[in-house]
């Protein structure tokens, strides 16, 4: 089984899905990073404020230092409404002036002398963001440094940082979505000039060899060059078949005509009867060479026909006609009754006449040789879809057993009896390639052994 390699197309769009993939996951990261710093922060300041407002309310009264929790320090935490608030204010003794007692960080408090210090822990089993500041105490009766801490739970930066990334993640996956089909597009539409060359390539005639105009890329200069040189090269190696077919076909046939006619000459009468049974088989063996030559050079000529030969619509019955008087020899059997049938009106076909007229005549000259007893019948029928000539003998047939095999070239089901093995495949070739098959039909006891060549029939266009 052959293994199905991925088009270039598909090799591109996957290489940059997955660029734009890695670019999309990149930016949902750094979307996500720059989310939570974005909320971090803005909750910093908010925690911060409340701090800094809170240490500027405590005051040393009478010796005592005192504090007087400003309203609008809850207020500015009250804007996070989903997280809950824990504060501490912490005297110069160390002892909580007000606030919640187990409210510790770890941490030297006295780091906050220097500014506000923030950092994360855990207070009760939750995350908490952590804010701590420190103010100096001169007064003569109390100096010293007093704290507060403000803890606050992430709730609420932790929502804001997951709308950011979800609002950047549907903006770079909306991106992403439309490079994507950008990239289709683009790539789509470079990769045309590939399609023109391919579309140039297949819409050329056989033997059209002359080389490539098809304006492309830069990128494709080279394949079109190689395109080039190959199809010259190829356009050499074909006219020198050519020549060598025609060369061989005079060269052969010229030889075996001289041969033929030499052995004609020989006079019988001075021979003895072995030297005539030699000569018998002499003048038989010429004939099958003669017969098997033609067979060779008119099987090339047929090949070389349908690479170059345009086809035309043709009269199947005309064609059949002129291949039976060329396969029925003059000097046939008197005792062989032969009849050719047709109807009035002209079976149509598209086809090449020289070719087909050459499978029917192998057809014939196969029944006759190989088949035909005392009656011979080539009839020309239509059905409405195909077009058939039927060639009739009332010999034995070929078994069904070597239908398959008889068609192909050098197989016969005549071993030893001069066959060469061309005439079938000959027919069969030219069939296959017009749009049609070559058949049998089985001997019966009411009907003989017959070889049906059918073809579509020509449609003409009316519109």
């Amino acid at each position: 089984m052959q293994r199905r390699e991925a088009s270039l197309f598909s090799r591109l769009v996957l290489r940059m899905a997955l660029v734009l993939a890695l670019g999309a996951a990149v930016l949902m990261s750094g979307a996500w990073f720059y989310a939570r710093t974005a909320a971090d922060d803005a909750y910093d300041r908010l925690l911060l404020g409340a701090a800094f407002q809170m240490r500027e309310s405590l005051v040393v009264d009478n010796g005592r230092l005192a504090v007087n929790l400003p309203s609008s320090a809850f207020e500015l935490l009250g804007l996070a409404g989903r997280d809950r608030i824990f504060y501490r204010v912490v005297d110069p003794s160390g002892l909580t002036l007000t606030g919640y007692d187990d409210l510790q960080v770890d941490m030297d408090l006295s780091v906050a002398r220097a500014g506000p210090v923030l950092l994360s822990a855990n207070y009760r089993g939750v995350p908490v963001r952590v804010a701590a500041t420190g103010r100096a105490l001169s007064d003569p009766a109390l100096s010293g440094w007093a704290y507060v801490i403000i803890a606050q739970t992430t709730e609420a930066r932790q929502a804001l940082a997951s709308e950011l990334t979800t609002r950047a993640s549907i903006l770079v996956a909306a991106m992403s979505a439309l490079a994507m089909i950008g990239t289709i597009l683009a790539v789509r539409y470079s990769l045309r000039p590939v399609a023109e060359l391919g579309r140039a390539l297949r819409q050329r005639e056989p033997h059209d060899l002359t080389p490539l105009t098809v304006a492309v890329p830069r990128e494709l200069s080279p394949f079109v060059s190689s395109i080039n040189h190959f199809m010259h090269r190829l356009d050499e190696r074909v006219k020198l078949l050519q020549r060598y077919i025609a060369d061989s076909a005079h060269q052969i046939r010229t030889p075996l005509t001289a041969l033929s006619a030499q052995v004609s000459l020989i006079d019988e009468e001075r021979l003895t009867p072995e030297d005539r049974r030699h000569l018998a088989r002499v003048r038989n063996r010429t004939a099958e060479l003669a017969r098997f030559t033609n067979q060779l050079l008119n099987h090339a000529m047929v090949i070389h026909r349908f690479d170059s030969a345009q086809l035309l619509p043709l009269s199947l019955t005309s064609v059949t006609r002129k291949a039976y008087r060329a396969a029925i020899p003059i000097t046939i059997d008197p005792d062989i009754i032969v009849s050719f049938e047709a109807p009035d009106e002209d079976v149509i076909v598209l086809g090449d006449m020289l070719s087909l007229r050459e499978a029917i005549v192998n057809v014939i000259d196969n029944s006759l040789r190989h088949g035909t007893l005392s009656r011979l019948e080539v009839r020309v029928s239509s059905d409405g879809a195909f077009g058939r000539v039927e060639v009739e003998d009332d010999g034995p047939g070929i078994p069904p057993g070597d239908w398959d095999h008889v068609t192909k070239r050098f197989v016969s089901s005549k071993s030893g009896e001069g066959s060469s093995g061309l005439g079938f495949a000959i027919a069969s070739e030219v069939a296959t390639v017009l749009g049609g098959a070559l058949t049998f039909r089985e001997k019966t006891q009411t009907r003989s052994f017959a070889v049906v060549l059918e073809l579509p029939l020509h449609q003409e266009d009316k519109s």
